[in-house]
Protein backbone atom coordinates (compact mmCIF):
# COMPACT_ATOMS: atom_id res chain seq x y z
CA UNK A 1 0.00 0.00 0.00
CA UNK A 2 1.32 3.52 -1.39
CA UNK A 3 1.59 6.10 1.73
CA UNK A 4 2.83 9.84 1.56
CA UNK A 5 4.12 11.77 4.63
CA UNK A 6 4.51 14.90 4.52
CA UNK A 7 6.60 17.18 7.06
CA UNK A 8 8.01 20.03 8.14
CA UNK A 9 5.24 22.41 7.90
CA UNK A 10 4.97 25.27 10.34
CA UNK A 11 4.50 29.11 11.02
CA UNK A 12 7.53 31.30 9.56
CA UNK A 13 7.60 35.07 8.90
CA UNK A 14 7.94 36.44 5.24
CA UNK A 15 11.62 36.28 4.11
CA UNK A 16 12.19 32.90 6.03
CA UNK A 17 12.82 29.07 5.38
CA UNK A 18 11.05 25.56 5.43
CA UNK A 19 11.82 22.54 4.29
CA UNK A 20 9.51 19.82 4.07
CA UNK A 21 9.90 15.99 3.55
CA UNK A 22 7.64 13.52 2.01
CA UNK A 23 8.47 10.10 2.91
CA UNK A 24 7.77 7.60 0.56
CA UNK A 25 6.27 3.59 1.67
CA UNK A 26 5.30 1.10 -0.98
CA UNK A 27 6.73 3.42 -3.15
CA UNK A 28 10.54 3.89 -4.87
CA UNK A 29 10.55 7.79 -5.17
CA UNK A 30 13.41 6.55 -8.00
CA UNK A 31 10.71 5.31 -10.49
CA UNK A 32 7.70 7.42 -10.29
CA UNK A 33 6.76 10.89 -11.01
CA UNK A 34 6.58 13.04 -7.93
CA UNK A 35 5.77 16.59 -6.65
CA UNK A 36 4.37 19.22 -4.64
CA UNK A 37 0.75 20.95 -4.37
CA UNK A 38 -0.23 23.23 -2.21
CA UNK A 39 -4.21 24.73 -1.41
CA UNK A 40 -4.29 28.32 -0.42
CA UNK A 41 -7.86 29.00 1.95
CA UNK A 42 -10.55 29.22 -0.44
CA UNK A 43 -8.50 28.09 -3.88
CA UNK A 44 -8.34 25.61 -5.68
CA UNK A 45 -4.91 23.23 -5.17
CA UNK A 46 -2.30 23.98 -7.60
CA UNK A 47 1.07 22.49 -9.01
CA UNK A 48 4.26 23.74 -6.77
CA UNK A 49 7.30 21.96 -8.11
CA UNK A 50 8.40 18.70 -9.35
CA UNK A 51 11.79 17.01 -11.26
CA UNK A 52 9.80 18.77 -14.47
CA UNK A 53 9.32 22.33 -13.20
CA UNK A 54 8.14 24.45 -11.22
CA UNK A 55 5.42 27.18 -11.02
CA UNK A 56 6.00 30.74 -12.29
CA UNK A 57 5.52 31.87 -8.53
CA UNK A 58 8.21 29.82 -6.82
CA UNK A 59 11.45 29.82 -9.35
CA UNK A 60 14.26 31.05 -7.76
CA UNK A 61 13.20 30.49 -4.37
CA UNK A 62 11.53 27.20 -4.18
CA UNK A 63 14.28 23.83 -4.75
CA UNK A 64 12.90 20.13 -4.75
CA UNK A 65 15.23 17.06 -4.24
CA UNK A 66 15.15 13.28 -4.13
CA UNK A 67 16.88 11.07 -1.24
CA UNK A 68 16.83 7.78 -3.28
CA UNK A 69 18.30 6.12 -0.14
CA UNK A 70 16.08 7.14 2.41
CA UNK A 71 13.13 7.10 -0.31
CA UNK A 72 12.42 10.74 0.27
CA UNK A 73 11.51 13.25 -1.44
CA UNK A 74 12.41 17.30 -0.53
CA UNK A 75 10.81 20.90 -0.46
CA UNK A 76 13.15 23.59 0.25
CA UNK A 77 11.51 27.39 0.84
CA UNK A 78 13.55 30.08 0.91
CA UNK A 79 12.68 33.43 0.70
CA UNK A 80 8.80 32.52 1.98
CA UNK A 81 6.20 35.36 1.23
CA UNK A 82 2.54 35.12 2.80
CA UNK A 83 0.92 34.21 -0.14
CA UNK A 84 2.63 31.07 -0.09
CA UNK A 85 0.75 30.14 3.04
CA UNK A 86 -1.12 27.03 2.38
CA UNK A 87 -1.41 23.35 2.90
CA UNK A 88 1.17 21.66 1.32
CA UNK A 89 0.65 18.18 -0.34
CA UNK A 90 3.27 15.35 -1.33
CA UNK A 91 1.44 14.14 -4.74
CA UNK A 92 2.59 10.88 -6.92
CA UNK A 93 1.17 9.83 -10.30
CA UNK A 94 1.92 9.14 -13.89
CA UNK A 95 3.17 12.34 -14.44
CA UNK A 96 3.58 15.24 -12.24
CA UNK A 97 4.10 18.54 -13.74
CA UNK A 98 3.54 22.30 -14.43
CA UNK A 99 0.24 21.25 -16.54
CA UNK A 100 -0.59 18.35 -14.19
CA UNK A 101 -4.06 19.12 -13.11
CA UNK A 102 -5.33 17.64 -9.23
CA UNK A 103 -7.28 15.12 -10.40
CA UNK A 104 -4.09 13.39 -12.32
CA UNK A 105 -2.31 13.13 -9.31
CA UNK A 106 -2.97 9.16 -7.99
CA UNK A 107 -1.41 9.32 -4.90
CA UNK A 108 -1.69 12.53 -2.41
CA UNK A 109 -0.53 13.09 1.28
CA UNK A 110 -2.16 14.09 4.35
CA UNK A 111 -1.03 17.71 3.41
CA UNK A 112 1.17 20.03 6.00
CA UNK A 113 0.35 23.57 6.57
CA UNK A 114 2.59 26.95 6.01
CA UNK A 115 2.05 29.64 7.33
CA UNK A 116 3.95 32.85 6.55
CA UNK A 117 3.27 36.12 8.33
CA UNK A 118 4.00 39.55 6.76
Amino acid sequence: QVQLVESGGGLVQAGGSLKLSCAASGRTVSRYAMGWFRQAPGKEREFVASLNGYVDSVKGRFTISRDNAKNTVYLQMNNLRPEDTGVYYCAEGPIVDPSTPPERVVFWGQGTQVSVSS
